[in-house]
């Protein structure tokens, strides 16, 4: 996979990809450069699922997953110029959305605007127990664009949501494990192994599976119950005549691990 600039990609164990946002002198700001870096990178995995099983997202350094947009950038910008950028924020987001491979946010420290909306892309969030959210915009004469008016009600209730929402107030890693939007809080020291070790039991898994499964509850998620059972039925019938499928029965009977082809 090529180098970015302001993103790093690496393989730590198999059929894993752990992508880390580099900006770590700035908190990992988000400028216009990550918002193309990680556009490129999930477009890549939307374009060839096959050829990870699990994605984990993480942040550089220990105090801050990811600060937002990079204010000091867009200062002085013309109303166009800001658009702009935003455009490629909006694409950026709807290609993590969009990505059919199961991801983990790592949050590894502060996630607030849209870094809190880059970890409210993932599947699931384990963070660091010094770690804090926030939805700022508010304060700053905007309102979240990435998804946060719209992934965090779901994810804690539209009234608790929209308290952060309309105060902008940061709140503790605790608070939004209680809130039920941060699966496990880790050690620092010990954040991203955990991380890893719950892609590896992921990745272990059937890939078409673990695919139709996070496209099944995302799309059950927004639209009424007999429809999405409908839909579960179909996602299941796909993998009925997978190779994987039958490979799994056999490894089962045969008391041994499945060896996972994706097919």
């Amino acid at each position: 996979m090529k180098s970015f600039e302001t993103v790093s990609v690496e393989f730590p164990q198999e059929h894993t990809v752990l992508v880390t946002l580099n900006r770590p002198e700035v908190a990992n700001a988000m400028n216009t450069q990550m918002g193309l870096d990680l556009l490129d990178v999930f477009d890549g995995f939307c374009a060839d699922p096959n050829r990870q099983r699990c994605v984990v997202i993480t942040g550089a350094g220990v105090k801050a997953f990811c600060a937002g947009g990079d204010l000091k950038q867009r200062n002085g910008m013309t109303d166009q110029q800001w658009q702009d950028q935003h455009l490629i924020f909006e694409r950026m987001i709807r290609a993590v959305l969009g990505c059919p491979t199961p991801i983990i946010a790592a949050v590894n420290g502060a996630a607030y605007a849209g870094g809190m909306e880059i970890s409210l892309c993932a599947d699931f969030i384990y963070a660091a127990e010094h770690a804090r959210f926030a939805l700022t915009e508010v304060t700053l004469g905007i309102m979240p664009g990435a998804g946060g008016t719209q992934n965090l009600p779901r994810a804690i209730g539209g009234r608790r949501a929209k308290e952060v929402l309309l105060t902008g107030r940061p709140f503790s890693v605790q608070q939004g494990f209680e809130w039920g939007m941060v699966n496990r809080v880790c050690k620092p020291e010990t954040l991203l192994a955990e991380a890893l070790e719950t892609a590896s039991v992921i990745a272990a898994n059937a890939p078409i599976s673990t695919r139709q499964i996070k496209q099944s509850v995302d799309v059950g998620l927004n639209t009424d119950l007999r429809s999405a059972m409908m839909f579960e039925i179909e996602a299941y019938n796909r993998l009925v005549p997978t190779e994987d499928r039958r490979e799994g029965i056999r490894a089962f009977n045969e008391k041994r691990k499945p060896v996972y082809k994706g097919r």
